[in-house]
């Protein structure tokens, strides 16, 4: 509070500096206002933007006579003199002969145009921001080519290009204002839970291939830049608020509210301010997927043993003789959350220029905070999630310097799988709970005749109760577990349920409980340096970088059961381009080098050609190959989480002996000789366990012919997991980009991605006794074959790279085409192909998680007469196979239709916009597990100077 008082002071303490106002306004050659205009003091870096209404003020403590630099994108820049305070400035911009010369940085780490960037790349600027379809820009992103999006909530949504993408996508890296803005503990980007206001968006970059070489570790299969505007330029106090409405078969129909206020101002040429202030809230995109994860009926009723995608406790499952495999009842997801979203996030930054030159000292903090939903390995609601990100940043024409610390809290997060489990067993103990059902299984047989369905039926409704109509049939005691709780099954919203939820949602004993807590943190720096004023033969540049890593999960996530854990990764590059050729061909040359604690240095080149051809050099043929690295996450390293089923261990190699647990063996073990329970670690799963697709293919042999043992347990493999290691990828590119006739433009690339030491997860089971890298001896009681047919077994998810042959390719096809006065149609075409042997290694999961075809289209007029403008977007998908450690399925083929109306009123700086998504279409689901997609209606007034 005493922080937002600070700079609502500064505010309007401003009006006390002796300043002059000039004010004008931008049209272009049919009169139209044109927002976004930048207006400049030349020889100064004092200036502002202009509005909605193409007006602008602009206060500068220099007094006329002075020129004005006025530029926009897609128009020529002018200067304009400006002889006393009193002058209206009046100013109309020609169209610039090309429409793609769209200035970018990102792909070469300089300025650069579109047409000649030596890599495919695609940009969203203010103008693209005001017509989107979408109800934020960042959902907006997902109508780029090149984009697929993964919606695990309705505001937890991540990019995805070229594939290779789960929710949590840790080969995809985002940069807010050179921030890194992915989890500290996981890894992966949050969607923009903690990005940029629509308001505060200047552009935002996206570069959908490998790109380590410049930017280091994680920019394997793309990076994505989102640039907030800097209050020197855009001054004033903007607002927006928007109301809608969302509508899902599960959900129904619930209120969707979006409101942001954006104040920016400068002092004078030395001191400028700026805060953010953003507030969401709607209803989630309910998951409720009751499709049966084990086979069988989707439901108990004729399936014991059903297990509902999204349903949680019925994964707790037992064999019971006569009967077979039984699963307890379980909840569904959305009894075990309120499905309720909200969202905030602010920043607050102060802008210095302490000399006359372009100097510029940044001190920024961005926090953002409230409840969602994430899926990993389980389905996580995030409640009261916090993260924030401090960074301070010394910046001039040639170079940057900037250090920040990215850390995050989970708040009151917890594991819904968790909850379920433990929910019901605060109403009765495993162990009652199946004690109830198949003594009440047998007596209902035999007593009351019932056949093998029906008293399965009954069993399990006993079992739940503990209430038999007309028969007592078992004890109200367990003789095994006498202390345990029988009571009747909570039911959802019953007062026994929400205590018992809220209990478990407080304990972070995952035996107990579900809460998750985590405070862990990323300390970055960078710098670069470019010596274009100093070489001039090439330029130059230089940087390099350096991260720790704080792991502090108190053991709920990480094996940091005694402290945080801690690591090191630091980089380096160099890069150097060159004109050839009259300026028509541009060599651009890289190589990065990158160490981090756990790993042997990568290195990473990148060479790439730009030839632009033709008499107006607007037809750029571009080629480049380059390199990529990802080194495993944190999670990948030293996570060690007991999901129940299995259990994640990461392949750090003092990680092994940190996760440890005790588990029960059979008494049938017993019997053969092996002690009552076993320490089981990280170890047995890296080094003595079997595929788990090899024990599943023992188990269908064995059940087949019983006695033939030694046949089965031929069809056995050892895992021989090795610990983990970084994963390359070689990446060849062609591409051509060009404008035609000054109204069509053609956009074309093609790749190819080789992968080495692919990174992912396998699942294996490890045995209680025996070694299964021995010779089989079936003689021997404890022999590992003798561990699988008891089930002294425990099933491991693992970390590791593949040594089989991975590949993709891909390409893609952009055309846009001013077909009639200003209305703009644009049509775009990917293909994406993954080239995997499963054969080569039958445990490793790919997760390409990739359509192959995608086809979006849009058509659009910004002016279709005075005032009123509107866009329609559609895309199209084919159905492709999603893999994931949560669950597997086919994603269906899906069209959506977006579209929108605006309409400004100039007088007032307003602009009215109302819109959908999902028009006229069935819900629809990008993620398996997740909640299908509904529609989204929504209505914006913005206020804008």
């Amino acid at each position: 509070m005493r922080l937002c008082l600070f700079f609502f002071t500064l505010f309007f303490c401003s009006i006390s500096f002796a300043q002059n106002s000039i004010k004008g306004v931008v049209t272009d050659e049919n009169n139209q206002p044109i927002p976004g205009v930048n207006i400049t003091i030349s020889g100064t870096k004092e200036g502002t933007t202009t509005g909605f209404d193409g007006t602008f003020t602009l206060i500068s403590s220099k007094t006329p006579p002075f020129s004005l630099e006025i530029s926009a994108i897609g128009h020529l820049p002018i200067n304009v003199n400006v002889e006393s305070v009193s002058q209206k400035i009046l100013v109309k911009l020609k169209a610039e002969e090309t429409k793609l010369n769209e200035i970018v940085v990102s792909a070469s780490r300089a300025p650069e145009k579109v047409l000649q960037s030596p890599v495919t790349i695609e940009r969203m600027g203010i103008q693209q921001v005001k017509s989107t379809t979408a109800p934020t820009f960042y959902d907006g992103l997902e109508n780029l080519k090149e984009v697929q999006f993964n919606t695990s909530s309705i505001s937890f949504k991540t990019v995805n290009t070229r594939g290779f993408a789960a929710v949590g996508n840790t080969r995809f890296m985002q940069l807010v204002d050179g921030m890194d803005n992915s989890s500290p503990a996981l890894n992966f980007v949050l969607g923009n839970l903690i990005g940029l206001s629509d308001l505060d968006v200047a552009s935002v970059e996206l570069l959908p291939g490998a790109s380590s070489a410049l930017y280091g570790a994680n920019a394997f299969n793309g990076i994505l830049f989102m640039n907030s505007k800097n209050p020197f330029t855009h001054q004033g106090i903007s607002s927006y608020v928007k109301y809608g409405q969302t509508s899902q078969d599960v959900a129904g129909t619930n209120d969707y509210f979006d409101m942001g206020i954006r104040m920016a101002t400068a002092f004078d040429k030395h001191f400028a301010v700026k805060a953010n202030f953003n507030y969401m809230k709607a209803t989630e995109w309910i998951a409720d997927d009751r499709r049966s994860m084990t086979g069988g009926a989707n439901s108990h009723d004729g399936n014991q043993n059903y297990d509902g995608l999204n349903i949680y406790g019925d994964e707790v499952t037992t064999f019971i003789n006569n009967v077979g495999q039984v699963s307890r009842t379980g909840y569904r997801e959305k009894d075990l959350n309120d499905n309720k979203v909200n969202s905030v996030k602010a920043d607050f930054s102060l802008h210095i220029r302490p000399w006359a030159n372009d100097t510029e000292i940044i001190l920024q903090y961005k926090l953002g905070l409230g409840n969602t939903i994430y899926q990993g390995a389980n389905r996580y609601a995030l409640n009261d999630f916090f993260m924030s990100q401090t960074k301070v940043e010394v910046k001039g024409k040639n170079f940057f310097v900037r250090a920040y610390r990215s850390s995050e809290d989970a708040g009151n997060s917890y594991d819904m799988r968790f909850a379920g489990w433990n929910v019901q067993r605060m109403a009765k103990s495993d162990t009652n709970w199946f004690t109830d059902y198949a003594t009440s299984f047998q007596l209902s047989s035999a007593v009351l005749g019932l056949n093998a369905n029906q008293a399965a039926n009954y069993a399990r409704t006993f079992a739940d109760t503990n209430v038999s109509p007309g028969l007592n049939l078992v004890p109200n005691t367990d003789p095994n577990n006498p202390s345990a709780p029988r009571n009747p099954r909570f039911e959802p919203g019953s007062p026994e349920f929400i205590n018992a939820l809220n209990t478990v949602k407080n304990n972070p004993d995952f035996t107990e409980g579900a809460k998750f807590t985590d405070q862990s943190k990323i300390y970055h720096s960078d710098v670069n340096y470019n010596f274009r004023d100093l070489i001039k033969f090439a330029e130059i540049q230089v940087g390099g970088s350096a991260r720790q890593y704080e792991m502090n999960s108190n053991g709920s996530i990480f094996t940091d059961y005694d402290g945080p854990i801690r690591y090191n990764e630091y980089g380096v590059y160099a890069q150097g381009s060159k004109l050839f050729l009259e300026d028509r061909l541009k060599l651009v040359a890289s190589i990065r080098y990158d160490k981090s604690q756990n790993f042997d240095g990568n290195v990473s080149p990148r060479v790439s050609f730009v030839y632009s051809a033709g008499a107006q050099k607007n037809h750029n043929f571009r080629a480049s190959y380059q390199t990529g690295f990802r080194n495993p996450t944190t999670q990948d390293q030293y996570i060690g989480l007991d999901l129940g089923p299995f259990a994640l261990i990461g392949s750090a190699p003092e990680n092994l002996v940190r996760f440890s647990e005790t588990l029960k063996v059979s008494s049938a073990g017993v019997a053969a000789g092996s002690s009552a329970t076993v320490a089981m670690d990280g170890r047995n799963a890296y080094n003595n366990s079997y595929t788990l697709s090899s024990v599943q293919a023992f188990a269908a042999a064995l059940a087949a012919n019983p006695s033939n043992v030694a046949g089965a347990a031929a069809l056995l493999q050892s895992a021989n997991v090795q610990l983990v290691r970084p994963e390359e990828v070689k990446a060849y590119e062609l591409g051509y980009r060009t404008v035609i006739n000054n109204d069509l433009s053609i956009d074309l690339n093609g790749y190819f991605n080789q992968y080495n030491h692919f990174l992912n997860t396998s699942r294996v089971a490890g045995v209680y006794y025996g070694d299964v890298n021995a010779s089989l001896n079936l003689s021997d009681p404890l022999s590992p074959v003798y561990a699988l047919t008891r089930s002294d077994r425990r099933v491991y998810q693992v970390y590791s790279n593949t040594n089989a042959d991975v590949s993709s390719l891909g390409f893609g096809a952009g055309l846009s085409k001013k077909v009639y006065k200003d209305f703009e149609l644009g049509v775009n075409y990917n293909y994406s192909q993954l080239n995997f042997n499963q054969s080569d290694d039958p445990g490793f999961v790919t997760g390409f998680n990739t359509p192959k075809h995608r086809v979006k289209a849009s058509l659009g007029n910004a002016k279709l007469f005075k005032n009123f403008g509107f866009s329609t977007n559609v895309r199209w998908n084919s159905e492709y196979l999603w893999q994931s450690s949560f669950a597997d399925g086919m994603v269906p083929s899906t069209t959506v239709f977006d579209a929108q109306i605006n309409y400004a009123v100039p007088a007032y700086k307003m602009l009215f916009k109302l819109g959908g998504t999902n028009i006229g279409g069935k819900d629809y689901i990008q993620v398996i597990g997740a909640g299908y997609i509904g529609q989204q209606w929504f209505a914006s007034v913005t206020i804008n100077p």
